[in-house]
């Protein structure tokens, strides 16, 4: 372990030189520096935090009854009594390095760690402030101490302090640090094992005080370990559990894939298992059962249990896919890459491919763009479903002038009568010598129904079109070819502080609201660049839940007056008549990202 009492540390001019040498891109001579810090700073750099001055985030007031706060307040107000009238101060964060508890035995120390906003609601991760006890350990997930010039910013020099993560008793994750902190003088050799005492007293704590709920979806995880060689994981709104084979076959965004589908899953109260496609192009079959809890009708969480479809070997699936050229298609995320491909692969085959996906989700742009790859000379025929169109007269049209490619729209808005008239038409032009390529595009869910069960023979394939939010990188290809269909092309483009605020919406509507938000934001703006400034007030705010009418205007007002002041929050707070601490706590109630300044 890459660990230091202070008297081992290079002296402090040295030290403090290193750093300024590192600070301003000199070459920093090896050996001056631990390599555990040395790593730290490069990542601090990365997050472009300020090293002359100190600007945690706030994030809003602690919960005082989340199960870490609770489970280790006897801990820590035990170690607490021990350390009063001493110089040294007790930390409990979150996994997020945000401060949830703070005890300071010392009134200067006390003094102090407020004006550097080491308290309660204010983020100590490494993307905050830099190189510290608390975010370093979080960051590496390990033990870790930080003394004097050893911290990225320059407030934090005098002070010395050891943090250690909190692990889950029962499912193993990272849910928050405890941190010793004390000035850099008085620091002590002990610092870091006390740390760690305390960690696993929490950690001890916790297991007593696990409620029901969790050890019972436990229980359940460990049955399906047994049970199932492949793929687990079991979760519920506040832990996450996988074994092994999970780890090592999924990526971070196969998970939150899987878990926002067992999510759905389990709120619509589903049973039938489902094939997905990943992002990094794994097929798996997915079973997600529910987990009862201490009564029948209480939800203790939900396990699932994954299937391989197409290969158990990790280099046969993980390979990547190659870019598909598709005239007026653009994105290359794997799952929007997956989508293509099987679209291609069932017209390759001759099979009537069914495209299912959200409104919006772009399902006749890929049908049009693969006609337009392979038979760009051809006819196209589109036919609304939902507008009642004479089926009969299909073969008469085809025989008239050929249809290379056929695509029907809306099919689930088809009632029986018309379903099976549909599919004894397709029946009579499938016989023909000259048939036809037919997609068929409908919602998710709508093959299950019973009004469709004939007319979906007809299609061997489904291709599942994946909605926006599960392809969001995509967006960087998307704005400039929305703008270029609008007129905008090459006048207006979409800076990179727009597009992050893009990126971060859910996307409800798909690439059919991408068209409507653009159009709007080039009404106001027809050429230049697209700032922050020019998207609707709702782009710049992740919000947990809708808001009413007064909610929403003052989110908007508070976004305006953000931008008014160029990020600076106690200027905004000035300019809304409202504390500093009103708006730090509503930017984080509404999610708001406040301009970068």
């Amino acid at each position: 372990m890459d660990e230091m009492a202070p008297g081992a540390l290079l002296a402090d001019d040295e030290l403090a030189r290193t750093r300024v040498r590192f600070l301003t891109a000199e070459p920093v001579p090896p050996g001056t520096v631990r390599q555990t810090i040395l790593a730290s700073w490069r990542r601090s750099r990365e997050f472009r935090v300020e090293a002359d001055r100190i600007d945690p985030l706030y994030l809003g007031g602690p919960n005082p009854e989340s199960p870490l706060v609770r489970g280790a307040e006897p801990v820590l107000h035990k170690l607490g009594e021990q350390f009063e009238g001493q110089p040294i101060s007790l930390i409990l964060t979150d996994a997020n390095g945000v401060v949830l508890t703070q005890r300071t035995g010392d009134a200067d120390l006390a003094r102090h760690l407020e004006h550097v906003e080491l308290v309660p609601g204010f983020s100590y991760g490494e993307q905050s402030v830099g190189t510290n006890g608390i975010g370093t350990a979080l960051e590496d997930g390990r033990a870790t101490t930080v003394f004097g010039h050893e911290h990225y910013a320059e407030h934090l020099e005098n002070l010395a302090c050891a943090g250690v993560p909190i692990h889950h008793p029962i499912s193993g994750k990272k849910i928050g640090a405890v941190d010793l902190t004390c000035w850099y003088k008085d620091a002590g050799g002990l610092l870091v094992a006390l740390a760690r005492s305390t960690a696993e007293q929490i950690r001890q704590a916790l297991l007593r005080h696990s409620d029901l709920r969790e050890m019972i979806l436990f229980q359940a995880y460990l049955q399906t370990c047994r049970r199932w060689t492949g793929i687990v994981l079991a979760f519920n709104d506040d832990i996450v559990m996988m074994n092994d084979r999970a780890r090592q076959l999924l990526d971070p965004a196969d998970q939150s894939l899987l878990l926002a589908h067992a999510t759905e899953v389990l709120a619509d109260g589903r049973r039938t298992p489902a094939t997905l496609a990943l992002s990094s192009g794994l097929r798996v079959r997915v079973f997600c059962r529910r987990v009862a809890g201490q009564r029948e009708t209480d939800t203790a969480g939900g396990v699932l249990s994954v299937k391989l479809i197409e290969a158990d070997e990790p280099l046969a699936v993980s390979t990547p896919m190659l870019p598909m050229y598709l005239p007026g298609v653009v994105g290359s995320a794997p799952l929007w890459l997956r989508c293509g491909h099987d679209l291609d692969a069932g017209h390759q085959r001759g099979e009537w491919v069914a495209l299912e996906g959200e409104p919006g989700t772009g399902k006749l742009t890929l049908a049009k763009g693969l006609h337009q790859r392979h038979h760009p000379a051809d006819r196209l025929v589109t036919v609304d479903a939902a507008l009642a169109p004479d089926w009969a007269a299909l073969p008469r049209e085809h025989a008239e002038a050929s249809i290379r490619t056929l695509v029907i729209r809306h099919a689930d808005r088809l009632a029986a009568p018309a379903a099976n008239a549909l599919a004894a038409v397709l029946r009579e032009l499938r016989d023909r010598p000259d048939a036809p390529w037919v997609v068929l595009t409908l919602v998710p869910e709508a093959e299950t129904e019973p009004a469709l069960a004939e007319l979906l023979k007809a299609f061997p394939r489904t291709v599942r079109v994946p909605p926006l939010r599960h392809h969001v990188d995509d967006l960087a290809e998307l704005v400039p070819l929305v703008l270029s269909k609008l007129g905008y092309g090459g006048r207006l483009t979409c800076s990179a502080a727009a597009l992050h605020l893009l990126m971060r919406a859910e996307w409800p509507g798909n690439t059919a609201q991408l068209h409507q938000v653009l159009r709007k934001v080039a009404q106001r703006r027809r050429a230049g660049t697209i700032r922050p400034g020019d998207l609707p007030a709702e782009f710049h705010a992740v919000t947990r839940r809708p808001l009413n009418r007064f909610e929403s205007i003052e989110r908007d007002a508070i976004v305006r007056c953000l931008e008014d002041a160029d990020g600076n929050k106690v200027r905004a707070a000035k300019l809304l008549g409202i504390s500093r601490a009103t708006i730090y706590r509503k930017i984080h109630e509404y999610g708001i990202v406040p301009p970068a300044r």
